[in-house]
């Protein structure tokens, strides 16, 4: 347990933390093509965020993994130089799903990158992510999308012990920590040991995808808005960071969701504009159409890393400015029987019934040579087929969850696409080949075609506590 003063010391400074905002978009550690990022690449994308024509205050990045692409040593990644260069802040990302091994190889990195750079990167650092959207990958959605090993909540909840217990006599010790993952992850009240060990909450949310219901672009705002306000009811009051969101600018049509920079546009007025310079908002993405363009593509600025976007960012649509410093509308505040009603209906579900368990042998280790074939990676886990251990900066998202990435790209490093760790073209380290961990937790399932299927008893409970906002 901490002591008083240490649990004091971190009292004020996430009161200090609170008092600034920070915005900006994910940058995984490859481009869309699997090539590694490099220092100079980083520096590229940094400058271009922070000079945005028509918008300006783009000056964080959030990252998915400490180990630099191909490094055999744990090398840190170089997104870390390039940000002194840029004065670009940091949300730190660990991966997490692919044992005890990889993470701990996570931890010798950030310790590292600490020791080699010291308060030029510390200063940077605005929080630390342990994981990526792991939870959603073990739940009914994540496995029937094949989108590789998670991490169990008790796993997850033990490494953010060992994180804290990494930095404890570091620089870093006062930074926030905490967990990404999908909305529907944090209403399962399966989770609710990672809730526990957070002190901030990362929340992904994509209305496109969510291709059961009315997803028009006309419909985003208030898909996203209720993804918020269940996120916010459900983990007790601790502040929601807004990690990925985004509208794409071409690829395919998800029932109503029709990618276009118009509707980009569109979406990125409803739900940026008016959080922009107000609360923490990690945008996917900047560009991940480079050298190739994935199907849909999220990226506002096209091939060409340019300052002047694909569409108008300016917000003069919306009476709203990317510089205003006011605060967003408080939590919403909902009956705690309306938020136990969504939590029992989300924590059903069954497993997959050719699940198998996870393990620390399975999964890719973040670094290293390409590997191939169905069997172990160079620094492969023991299932799966590999194509690279650590994955795209960009990649092809085909959420079938309804509200996060899956197992052709997605947001975390997939190897042939995505932006954390992962296996062929999945959205953590796994392969396409592997078998799927069973799940104990309920989050809605999925049919073939990948759509979201939710349980009567989830959409019921939803239902209630959407009445219950109204209501207020």
């Amino acid at each position: 347990m901490r002591s008083t003063s240490a649990f004091l010391a971190l009292a004020a400074s996430l009161s200090s933390l609170a008092s600034a905002t920070h915005q900006g978009f994910n940058y995984g550690s490859t481009k869309s093509d699997g090539s590694f990022m490099f220092q100079k690449d980083f520096e590229d994308a940094f400058s271009t965020a922070k000079n945005l024509v028509g918008t300006s205050g783009f000056t964080s990045a959030r990252l998915f993994t400490m180990i630099q692409g191909g490094s055999s040593t744990n090398e840190p990644i170089q997104a870390i130089p390039a940000a002194i260069s840029q004065k670009t802040s940091l949300l730190l990302g660990l991966w997490a799903s692919a044992g005890d091994g990889p993470f701990d190889a996570e931890i010798t990195a950030l310790k590292s990158a600490i020791d080699q750079y010291g308060s030029a990167f510390t200063d940077l650092v605005v929080g630390i992510s342990v994981g990526s959207e792991d939870l959603y990958r073990i739940s009914p959605t994540g496995i029937a999308a094949k989108s590789g090993y998670g991490c169990e909540p008790a796993t997850l909840a033990s490494y953010i012990g060992k994180l804290r217990q990494a930095v404890a006599n570091t620089p870093l010790s006062k930074s926030p920590v905490g967990h990404v993952d999908t909305w529907t992850a944090w209403v399962n009240g399966s989770n609710q040991a990672v809730i526990d060990s957070c002190d901030f909450i990362g929340m992904d949310a994509y209305p496109y995808f969510q291709d059961t219901m009315s997803n028009s672009v006309q419909s985003g705002k208030g898909l996203f808005e209720d993804a918020l306000a269940a996120t916010q009811a459900a983990v007790g009051g601790r502040e929601v960071w807004i990690t990925e969101t985004g509208w794409p600018v071409s690829g395919a049509t998800a029932n109503l969701g029709v990618p276009s920079t118009e509707n980009a546009k569109t979406y990125w007025d409803d739900v940026g504009c008016p959080r922009f310079g107000k609360a923490n908002i990690w945008w996917y993405t900047l560009q991940d159409a480079a050298p190739v363009t994935p199907n849909p593509s999220f990226g506002i600025v096209g091939s060409t890393l340019s300052t002047t976007a694909l569409f108008d960012l300016s917000c003069s649509n919306t009476g709203t400015s990317n510089d205003t410093s006011a605060s967003p509308s408080a939590s919403t505040s909902v009956p705690s029987s309306v938020v136990s009603s969504i939590r029992s209906a989300a924590t059903g579900g069954g497993v997959a019934s050719s699940g198998s368990p996870l393990g620390p042998s399975q999964g890719g280790v973040p670094g290293g040579a390409a590997g191939t074939g169905s069997g172990p990676a160079p620094t492969g886990g023991s299932s799966g087929n590999y194509t690279a251990p650590i994955g795209g900066g960009s990649g092809v998202k085909t959420n079938p969850g309804g509200s996060n990435p899956t197992a052709t790209g997605g947001s975390s490093p997939g190897a042939t696409g995505g932006s954390s760790p992962g296996g062929a073209g999945g959205s953590n380290p796994s392969g396409s080949g592997g078998s799927s961990p069973s799940s104990p937790t309920g989050a809605p399932v999925i049919n073939s075609n990948g759509a979201s299927v939710m349980s009567a008893s989830f959409i019921g409970a939803v239902g209630a506590f959407f009445a219950a906002i109204v209501a207020l």
